[in-house]
């Protein structure tokens, strides 16, 4: 068995451990499941009185047998269980829960009946001075029907741990063996439902990785789209750099062509004014030879 923390504790005895002192030291989680073992009927306490209780649990993965011990104010648990669970497991809590719901004194009831039904059983006296507790309003098990019910326990756990059907179980009359059977018959309902609900959940998550698978293509898609855009920007701005370098030349040529229009016009002005010129020359050679050809019609003939 694997040795719990020692508790530091007040109580004189185990059964002054109260449901709010357990859930004190407890983890949280691992008291809730306690409580619901003891609530499910899973405990079955073999032997106690004040100071150690010997017990076991049947757990989700198989029967678990526990021992506790209040010594030297601390308490002390073992349990077959392999859980990191501290500073006890769910089976003790369950256990120690169980243990004080025994040893609480009876209520009076209106009817003989109804405290017989309602009301825990004494402690009986064993051989070595413990007390042997059983269940309320549940007959002595017998040891004809423990064989079977081993028997029938054993696959009926790998069962549950390998998520195959449970087998038919042996029938017994009402006790604890049936009440044990009907706890695994439970965890055998809950499996089912769990695996019901983990089929929807894996359908969703297809239905989930499908869309995702859809959005992820619409996202490549966009990307690829991107992409293109950026490239066809990029070749953009190229032909605009190219554009830019154009116009600059554009601009260039006319400035050269507006210089070389002022070098024309003056070249123009130029030859305008020599032209005038040559036509005040050209007038003043016609006035000449008119001259000369009239001096030259008076001369007398030799």
């Amino acid at each position: 068995m694997k040795v719990r923390n020692k508790i530091p504790c007040s109580a004189e005895r185990l059964g002054l451990l109260d449901p709010q002192m357990i859930q004190s030291v407890a983890d949280g989680n691992a008291f809730n499941i306690g409580r619901q073992y003891a609530a499910e009927n899973r405990v079955r306490i073999v032997e106690a009185d004040d100071s150690q209780i010997s017990s076991a649990v049947i757990g989700n993965s198989g029967l678990y047998e526990q021992t506790i011990r209040l010594k030297d104010g601390h308490l002390l648990s073992k349990c077959s269980c392999a859980l990191p669970e501290e500073p006890m497991c769910r089976h003790c809590i369950a256990v120690l829960l169980e243990y004080h719901r025994w040893v609480q004194p009876r209520q009076p009831q209106k009817s003989t009946v109804a405290k017989s039904a309602q009301a825990p059983p004494k402690p009986e006296p064993s051989a070595g001075g413990k007390t042997s507790m059983t269940q309320s309003s549940a007959p002595d098990v017998k040891l004809s029907e423990v064989l079977p019910f081993l028997e029938w326990l054993r696959p009926a756990m790998h069962a549950l741990e390998t998520g195959t059907a449970v087998p038919d179980a042996p029938q017994f009359g009402p006790g604890d063996l049936s009440a044990w059977i009907q706890v695994i018959k439970n965890q055998e309902h809950r499996r089912r439902e769990s695996e019901d609900a983990l089929i929807g959940f894996e359908s969703k998550m297809r239905d989930r990785e499908a869309y995702i698978g859809r959005l992820t293509q619409q996202l490549q898609v966009s990307i690829a789209e991107t992409k293109t855009a950026q490239e066809t920007l990029q070749l953009t701005q190229l032909e605009v750099d190219e554009y830019k370098e154009i116009l600059a030349h554009v601009a260039e040529l006319a400035g050269e062509v507006v210089r070389h229009d002022g070098q024309v016009r003056a070249a123009a002005s130029e030859l305008l004014s020599r032209s005038s010129q040559l036509n005040t020359l050209t007038g003043s050679f016609k006035d000449l030879a008119e001259t000369l050809k009239s001096a030259s019609s008076k001369r007398p003939a030799k």
